[in-house]
C-alpha cells in the first residue's frame, strides 16, 4: 500500500510540475508613446518554446498612417488578435527567450472619418470608411526573459488586409512594429 501511495504521489508531483503553466501579460509601450494606441496582450505557454496569445488594441491605427494635426481625420477603431508564437535560437529556449515567429489573425472594427471640402458646393462633408476587416499576418522579433518575471520583446509585423473598402482608401499591406514589456506569472 505504501508503494502505491508513493507511486501516486510521485506521479502527481510529475504532472504538477508539467502542469505549472507560464502566463504572460504585456503592453506595447512603443505604440502607446508614438501613436497613443494601447495594445494589451496575454500569452499562455503550451510548451517551453511555443505559446498562444491574444491582443486587444484600443485606438488601433492603420499601420503608421499619420493623422493630420487638424481635426479633419480621425481613427475610431479597435481590434482583437489571436496568435501563435514559436521561439527558437535563444541561449535558453526553456524560458521562452530567443527569436520568435508569430503568425496571427486580427479583426479590426470601427470607422475612419475624414472631413473633405467639396469645391462645387463650397461646403465640407464627412467621408467615412468602414474599417471592419480580417487581417492575417506574420510577425518576427526577439524576446529577452529577465529572470522568471519580466520580458522585453521588440518586434515587427507585416499583414494583409481583406476588406475591399479599406483597401480602396489604404494599402492592402500593413506594417507594424513595437516593443512589448511583459510580466510572467
Amino acid at each position: 500500500m505504501k508503494r502505491v501511495l508513493l507511486g501516486l504521489l510521485f506521479l502527481a508531483g510529475s504532472f504538477g510540475a508539467k502542469a505549472q503553466a507560464v502566463n504572460e501579460v504585456k503592453v506595447n509601450v512603443l505604440n502607446t508613446l508614438v501613436l497613443a494606441s494601447v495594445e494589451l496582450g496575454y500569452e499562455h505557454f503550451i510548451d517551453h518554446n511555443q505559446s498562444i496569445g491574444a491582443n486587444f488594441n484600443i485606438n488601433d491605427r492603420f499601420s503608421y498612417h499619420a493623422e493630420k494635426k487638424s481635426r479633419n481625420q480621425k481613427f475610431k477603431t479597435n481590434s482583437l488578435a489571436v496568435n501563435y508564437n514559436y521561439y527558437f535560437g535563444g541561449k535558453d529556449d526553456a524560458n521562452g527567450s530567443g527569436y520568435v515567429l508569430t503568425p496571427f489573425m486580427k479583426y479590426r472594427f470601427g470607422d475612419f472619418e475624414e472631413t473633405k471640402w467639396n469645391d462645387v458646393n463650397n461646403e465640407a462633408y464627412m467621408d467615412k470608411v468602414d474599417m471592419n476587416s480580417f487581417i492575417f499576418g506574420m510577425g518576427f522579433g526577439y524576446k529577452w526573459a529577465l529572470g522568471d518575471s519580466f520580458t522585453i520583446n521588440p518586434f515587427a509585423n507585416i499583414a494583409r488586409n481583406f476588406s475591399s473598402e479599406v483597401n480602396d482608401r489604404f494599402s492592402a499591406i500593413e506594417f507594424n512594429a513595437g516593443v512589448n514589456i511583459g510580466y510572467r506569472f
